[in-house]
């Protein structure tokens, strides 16, 4: 049945669309008998799918990744779609407007999305009083970033007034240092820069009366020198692990035409010709950690093997985002149920 809609879906501006169908889902909510429907179609309630990660306890490991709800306006719908945790921004201190109209398109025969979207987000104050509505049980994760205008010298005070304006209100930090999107950011993502950010925000966080866990966003086009910096920061700073992986900047392995990817332009790419280098760095990393903190992986997870290979190589949770696109709510509750048939 989500394959009909998506055909329709997919004839009409994919970020309008996004919008309009995540806008119609919460009214269709406020319809009486409706929460309760989706909670059938689409939730399984087991304790074998509970993960206890960084401190926190997740009611099941499928969570939706970042990107998806901007302005932390969307997560109490989004929750009758099953998910474990949700992860709202990436925000940053002001609002901004991002890129350039159009910064989404679908490339349908890759399965997958690019955006340059540029971190749009109408700030953290909109965040924080979209973040008070919250009516749901329901684990929520803050992403932060700076502001397209923060040179990166001055970055840390940007992560720092999100990380203190979002504490009393998110149950954990994600650090996104791995948006192609905005100029210079993945600098951030060197040795040096990145440890003493992480470390600024580590101290602020213990200085906190109960910390909360942290964790570090990567992409997948890092080599595995760079992944063994990354490794070497976390276990130096002590945060509490890793989100492997955010979109690529390679385009080597589309089936589109090229011509259409040229005419496209910048951006990242997320979907199916993600799924294996995700998978790599998940993998790489656990064993090179020796699983020594926490790894949340993401990156083109269409199916419940998807979603298993990840676990497999070393995922204590996984996300969803352009899977979830493309295969609807549904792939939320066949991922819990291939789960809980591993462990039968």
């Amino acid at each position: 049945m989500y394959s009909l809609l998506r055909s329709f879906l997919f004839l009409f501006n994919p970020e309008k669309v996004h919008y309009q169908t995540t806008g119609a889902l919460q009214k269709i909510l406020f319809i009486p008998g409706f929460k309760s429907l989706f909670k059938k179609m689409y939730f399984i309630e087991d304790e074998r799918l509970e993960r206890k990660v960084a401190g926190l306890t997740f009611k099941n490991p499928v969570g939706l990744a970042a990107g998806f709800d901007k302005n932390a306006s969307m997560f109490n719908a989004m929750y009758y779609c099953g998910f474990g945790f949700i992860e709202i921004g990436t925000i940053t201190p002001k609002g901004q407007p991002g890129n350039d109209l159009p910064r989404l398109f679908r490339i349908t025969e890759d399965e997958g999305i690019i955006n340059r979207m540029g971190f749009n987000n109408e700030g953290v104050e909109v965040a924080v009083k979209n973040l008070k509505k919250k009516n749901v049980d329901l684990l929520i994760g803050g992403n932060i970033g700076k502001n397209k205008q923060t040179e990166n010298e001055n970055a840390t005070a940007d992560y720092l007034l999100c990380f203190d304006a979002l504490f009393p209100y998110v149950d954990y930090f994600v650090v996104n240092v791995s948006s192609p999107n905005t100029p210079n950011l993945r600098e951030l993502q060197e040795k040096e820069p990145l440890t003493k950010l992480l470390a600024t925000l580590q101290q602020a966080n213990k200085a906190k009366e109960v910390s909360k866990p942290i964790f570090l966003k990567i992409a997948p086009d890092l080599t595995n020198s760079q992944l063994d910096d990354i490794v070497e920061i976390i276990q130096t700073t002590k945060i509490s692990g890793v989100i492997a992986t955010n979109t690529t900047i390679d385009r080597s392995k589309l089936k589109t035409d090229s011509l259409k990817i040229e005419g496209i332009g910048a951006g990242g790419v997320s979907g199916k010709p993600l799924t294996n280098r995700s998978t790599e760095v998940v993998r790489y990393i656990a064993e090179k950690s020796q699983k020594s903190f926490a790894i949340i992986g993401v990156g083109g997870i269409h199916s419940e093997q998807d979603a298993l290979e990840k676990l497999e190589a070393g995922a204590d949770l996984i996300q969803l985002y352009t899977g979830f696109i493309y295969e609807g709510p549904a792939l939320v509750k066949r991922i819990n149920k291939a789960i809980l048939a591993q462990t039968a």
